[in-house]
């Protein structure tokens, strides 16, 4: 029974086979620590055509005598994989890979599929310069694209009538001028030596003029909110520049007149709260007392615009719930 219910030895063998090398060579630390500097994890944003190619660069410097490169790659590769990368490895059946090409299909297989041949394909044909973007940066994010998928399958000619139609006029006109005349009219080879001489000037940018508005202006490419946002931010600066004015002037000594009593009531030499025509009730309303304060503030020599701090209050209070109304449409903010 232990016999039969033992694990079986057989069937962990690896599913790249190495070609038998007739010469003394094995692996060194120093080989697997540089390969392993860069390995791939199998993540959605990896490319894995980039890996391939830095891998090739990698053991392209590696020569040891009647040693294969292929077979050298195909025992280094397993090192620069890690994740689920080296878990899709592990799981290929044993003995599947036999050359370098094999194994260098099914790895773009695995980790490119059709599906991000196709987005990547569309991205490359919806190309567009962005604003801001200079020539150079434009020029740089294309071949960023053909370089993300190599066998996007567009001739030279498809990539540069596809790279000029996406530029804007100012760039348009300037290929057009390096071309003396049409620029889709040369010969691609020369229509790429234009581009490249181009795109070595990279501090060159045709960048939209964004103007400044005043807020004033009329612009109709200016949103009505804006425009509203901008006269109620500007009679609140407005508002508190005339209030630090008026304070100013409040503290600059002066003389000041004796204030006579005066009722807002009936018009008396007496206070309000003295009044006949009250019949003897004591009034404290504030809108009152707000008068009084206005009335004994007027009587101030050189002082005759000013106007007390319950106007301002009154004034910054609605400025304030105007923008923020405006900011926050919808919030139940009290009644202005």
């Amino acid at each position: 029974m232990a016999q039969l219910l033992q694990a079986p030895t057989e069937g962990y063998e690896d599913a790249i086979v190495i070609p038998e090398i007739n010469a003394n060579f094995e692996l060194k630390h120093g080989l697997i620590n540089l390969v392993q500097n860069k390995q791939f994890f199998g993540h959605d944003k990896e490319d894995p055509h980039a890996h391939i190619r830095y891998f090739n660069k990698i053991t392209s410097t590696m020569r040891f005598p009647n040693v294969p490169s292929t077979s050298i790659k195909l025992m280094l590769f397993p090192f620069s994989l890690e994740g689920s990368a080296r878990i899709w490895l592990e799981k290929e059946p044993p003995r599947s890979i036999l050359t370098w090409d094999d194994l260098v299909s099914k790895f773009i297989n695995q980790f490119f599929p059709p599906s991000k041949t196709t987005n990547l394909r569309n991205e490359i044909i919806r190309f567009q310069q962005r604003f801001d973007e200079s020539f150079y940066e434009a020029w740089d994010r294309f071949n960023d694209l053909l370089r993300a998928c190599p066998h996007h399958g567009f001739s030279e000619l498809h990539q540069l009538d596809t790279f000029y139609n996406a530029l804007n006029a100012n760039d348009q006109d300037s290929l057009n001028s390096a071309a003396g005349g049409n620029f889709l009219d040369k010969m691609p080879r020369e229509c790429l030596r234009i581009i490249e001489s181009k795109s070595k000037v990279r501090n060159s940018r045709n960048k939209a003029v964004v103007a400044k508005v005043s807020s004033n202006s009329s612009t109709p490419g200016i949103s009505p909110d804006v425009a509203a946002l901008t006269t109620e931010v500007s009679e609140l600066k407005n508002l508190m520049k005339t209030m630090l004015i008026d304070k100013q002037k409040a503290q600059a000594p002066a003389s000041v007149k004796a204030v006579e009593q005066s009722c807002v009531t009936c018009g008396g030499a007496h206070s309000y709260k003295n009044c006949p025509a009250t019949d003897g009730n004591v009034y404290q309303d504030n809108i009152q007392e707000y008068v009084s304060q206005a009335a004994a503030a007027n009587f101030n020599q050189g002082n005759t615009n000013s106007r007390p701090p319950m106007v301002f209050q009154i004034q910054i209070r609605t400025c304030i719930l105007r923008l923020l109304v405006k900011l926050f449409p919808g919030f139940p903010f009290p009644p202005i």
